[in-house]
C-alpha cells in the first residue's frame, strides 16, 4: 500500500515509524517548514523530517499544503492512503480525494470530545481520568470527519501533557495500522460523529499560564501538569515569574486563617502552599528566570522562605 504521510512534531513520529515497520510504501512525507529555534535562532527540522531523511523518504515542506504546486506531486505519487498526524493544516478536498482508499487522521482524543489543536492539554486541564485516540476519515472540517476506530487511554493523576501525548502517540500508531488494514480489507466502517457531544480544545496560549491561588489545589495541579511542557504554569514571586513544572495535591486541610499563596510548610522535596477552599498543594519542581529547574525544597532554602509567609500572588 502506497502512503503519503503528513506530520511534523514528535507526536507523529511513532505513526510514521510504525508504517515503515509494517512495510507500507511511504512515497512522500509532507511536513512544516523548518523553524528557528534555540539561542541562535537557527532553522531546525522537525522530528518527522529527521526520521524521513534517515529512511531516505522524499520530504516536501510547502508553507501551505493547499498550494497548487502540490497537486501534481500527489497526482504523480497516486497514494492509496493519505495519513496525517499533528500536521497543523486543514486539507482541501482535492488532496483528500487523491487517496485511492482513504484519507486518515490520528487525533489525540475520543472524538467528538476535544476537537482542536490541544486535546491532550485540555483533557488534563479539565480533570479527565480517561482520554484516548481516534482514527478518523478526514473531511474539510476541523476534526469533524467520521470515526474509524478508537482506543481509550487512562490519565494518571501525576502525568503531564507531554508524557500523556507520548503515551497516546504510541497507542495511536498501533491503532493506525489496525485502521489501514481494516480499510484495505473492507471491515472498518466510518461512523458519523455525534455533534451534540462536541467539545473543543483550542490552541494553548501563554495567557492561560498564570496561576490563581484562589482555585483548589486539584484545579491548580491540573493546570500545572496540563501546561507542561508548554507554556508552563507560572506565578509571581518577588516580582519575578516563577515557572512551576511539577506538583501534587496533598490529603490534608489547609489553615482557616491562611491566605491562598501562603507557604504552610516544607517537605523533603517540596513546599506546601495554601490554595482555595482550604486545600493544599505540594510544589515539587520550579524554575526562576534564567535559572535551572530545582526542587521546591531547594527553591525554599535558596530564597530563605519561612512558613506563614505569603510567597505567591
Amino acid at each position: 500500500m502506497r502512503v503519503v504521510f503528513l506530520g511534523t512534531p514528535s507526536f507523529a513520529v511513532p505513526a510514521l515509524r510504525m508504517l515503515i515497520q509494517h512495510s507500507y510504501e511511504i512515497c512522500g512525507v509532507f511536513t512544516q517548514p523548518d523553524r528557528p529555534s534555540g539561542r541562535g535562532q537557527k532553522l531546525q527540522p522537525g522530528p518527522v523530517k529527521l526520521l524521513a531523511q534517515e529512511k531516505g523518504i522524499p520530504v516536501f515542506q510547502p508553507p501551505l499544503i493547499r498550494n497548487e504546486e502540490n497537486r501534481k506531486i500527489l497526482a504523480d505519487i497516486g497514494p492509496d492512503f493519505i495519513v496525517t498526524a499533528a500536521y497543523g493544516q486543514i486539507l482541501p478536498s482535492w488532496i483528500l480525494h487523491s487517496a485511492r482508499i482513504a484519507p486518515v487522521n490520528i487525533h489525540a482524543s475520543l472524538l467528538p470530545r476535544y476537537r482542536g489543536a490541544a486535546p491532550v492539554a485540555w483533557a488534563i486541564l479539565n480533570g479527565e481520568s480517561v482520554t484516548g485516540v481516534t482514527t478518523m476519515l478526514m473531511n474539510e472540517g476541523l476534526d469533524s470527519g467520521p470515526i474509524l476506530m478508537q482506543r481509550e487511554v487512562p490519565i494518571p493523576f501525576e502525568i503531564t501533557a507531554g508524557e500523556l501525548a507520548e503515551k497516546i502517540s504510541m497507542v495511536g500508531a498501533n491503532l493506525l495500522i489496525d485502521t489501514l488494514d481494516g480499510l484495505h480489507k473492507g471491515i472498518v466502517n466510518p461512523i458519523p460523529q455525534d455533534e451534540n457531544k462536541v467539545c473543543w480544545a483550542p490552541r494553548m496560549t501563554k495567557d492561560r499560564a498564570q496561576i490563581s491561588w484562589d482555585k483548589s489545589a486539584r484545579d491548580i495541579h491540573n493546570q500545572i501538569r496540563g501546561m507542561n511542557p508548554w507554556p508552563i504554569a507560572q506565578t509571581l514571586f518577588q516580582e519575578q515569574n516563577l515557572r512551576i513544572w511539577r506538583s501534587m495535591p496533598v490529603d490534608q486541610a489547609g489553615s482557616a486563617s491562611a491566605k491562598p499563596g501562603m507557604l504552610l510548610d516544607c517537605t523533603k522535596s517540596g513546599i506546601l502552599v495554601q490554595c482555595g477552599e482550604e486545600t493544599v498543594l505540594e510544589i515539587l519542581r520550579v524554575q526562576l528566570p534564567a535559572k535551572s529547574v530545582v526542587s521546591g525544597r531547594e527553591f525554599a532554602n535558596g530564597a530563605r522562605l519561612n512558613p506563614g509567609k505569603l510567597v505567591f500572588q
